[in-house]
């Protein structure tokens, strides 16, 4: 692992910003940069410096260079055990706390989705971790982050064809299709964003569960409970919205993520009719 103050593929290290299960994430920047621009560097810990991790790593950075779009994270260098990309300075999507910045991320992030869709790549891991939100948002926008699970849909476009295999999975944004171990597609993104939508809005992801083996059950088999409570009479309209947005079967979903924000953005900007 690296430490603050020494230096790793050539960056010199500050403060570690973020801690996951694989990897560490430290402020860091490169001498022959512009010192005042930082860079975020992911570092692999070093009990997970495998061939498989690594492969993780370069097509976490082969598939982000290749979107160019203004809410996925730009990628610099990469090497052994490590990526260096964009820095950003605020926090987690589950920090925003007004409906209308919520919803302006959420719409950023189904554009920066549909548009890694037309260019055939599934992110296959949106969740609240991975969208970040800068100093300054709303004026320069959320950042989805993490492109090492992503899936290329026409394999034969990569150079490194993912191989066959059990991905890694975030149990509570998953969709039944990954569960049952099918390819993934845009509908899968779509019914992970729905499940961030819900955390967002109501502070949990859709379905509470004491362990894996009753949160797969529920993707599988239940609907998503009710969010009506936290709306008032805009709550049943927005639970046909999501309920949509994860039906089971891909095909029943929206034709895009962007259609499934601007309903979600429609019902809630609806003042409620007279009450019956």
């Amino acid at each position: 692992m690296g430490e603050a103050g020494g230096d790793f593929g050539g960056y010199l290290i500050g403060r570690a910003v973020g801690r996951g299960g694989h990897a560490t994430v430290y402020r860091a920047h490169h001498p022959e940069d512009d010192p005042g621009t930082p860079v975020a560097l992911k570092i692999l810990d070093e009990s997970h410096r495998t061939p498989v991790e690594q492969a993780r790593l370069d097509r976490e950075f082969e598939f982000a260079r290749v979107l160019d779009h203004p809410n996925v994270v730009t990628v610099y260098r990469h090497g052994p055990c490590w990526l260096a990309m964009q820095f950003v300075d605020g926090g987690k999507s589950t920090g925003l706390q007004t409906l209308p910045d919520q919803l302006a991320a959420l719409a950023q992030i189904a554009d920066a989705l549909d548009y890694a869709h037309h260019r055939g790549i599934v992110h296959c891991d949106v969740k609240p971790a991975n969208i970040l939100v800068p100093a300054d948002f709303p004026r320069t926008g959320v950042v989805l982050t993490d492109f090492g699970s992503a899936h290329a849909v026409v394999e034969d476009v990569w150079s490194r064809p993912r191989r066959p295999g059990s991905p890694e999975v975030s149990l509570p944004y998953t969709a039944p299709e990954i569960l049952c171990g099918k390819a993934p597609s845009a509908a899968t993104d779509e019914y992970a964003l729905a499940c961030t939508a819900v955390e967002l809005l109501t502070g949990a992801p859709p379905f509470p569960a004491d362990n894996a083996a009753e949160l797969v059950d529920a993707h599988l088999r239940r609907l998503p409970p009710p969010v009506s409570a936290a709306f008032g009479p805009a709550g049943r309209a927005l639970d046909v919205v999501v309920e949509r947005a994860m039906a089971k079967l891909p095909a029943r979903r929206y034709n895009s993520c962007t259609e499934f924000v601007g309903q979600l953005s429609r019902v809630l900007a609806t003042p409620p009719g007279p009450e019956t």
